[in-house]
């Protein structure tokens, strides 16, 4: 029986991956004194009586590097998209101009950025939880086929290869880490 074990790592690679989607995803909702349409991303607004993200609810462009514009489809839910904004902990203080919301971004203070930075770090330390996890799903799988047969080599061999997999994934989160903290410290 134990010649038939295949450990899937396809499906640990695929869960690994999407740790790593969701920490971009994360990194990109941070600011970093720069105008980017990705950080009002995780912003919904209370809309036609559900919560729906803002991209769907209006046009959302960088027209200058510190300027983020919101060109709002329904008139009825301006005032909705910028209690949204206001409310969402960004930091920035949406102007109206007829259906066009206007979001001048700040110059980041020290103060902020060191901020920032301790986020984006717990963003990364959560993705390294996630990866160690399915890190932990994989040699449970490899137990299982050694109480079921497998000889003690396979199991050295398949644990080695699931523990490269996360080395190399904790790795790619550190390096990511480090690149949105200096980013975030750029001034």
């Amino acid at each position: 029986m134990s010649e038939d074990f295949e450990l899937d790592t396809d499906d640990l690679i695929r869960r690994m991956d999407g740790a790593m989607a969701n920490l971009r995803t994360e990194f990109a909702s941070l600011r970093t004194g720069r105008a980017s349409a990705s950080m009002l991303e995780p912003i919904d607004v209370d809309a036609y009586g559900s919560m729906t993200p803002i991209n769907q609810v209006g046009t959302v462009n960088v027209p200058e590097p510190r300027m983020v514009t919101i060109n709002v489809w329904d008139k009825g839910l301006v005032g909705k998209v910028e209690k949204a904004i206001r409310e969402s902990g960004l930091g920035i203080n949406p102007q109206l101009n007829g259906t066009i919301i206007m979001l001048p971004i700040p110059e980041l203070n020290e103060e902020r950025r060191r901020e920032l930075g301790k986020v984006a770090g717990n963003y990364a330390e959560h993705a390294r939880v996630s990866v160690r996890n399915v890190r932990r799903d994989g040699m449970d799988k490899i137990k299982k086929a050694k109480n079921d047969g497998m000889s003690e080599d396979d199991q050295k061999l398949w644990e080695s290869e699931v523990q490269d997999m996360t080395n190399t994934y904790i790795k790619k989160v550190d390096d990511l880490l480090e690149t949105k903290q200096e980013d975030i410290m750029q001034v």
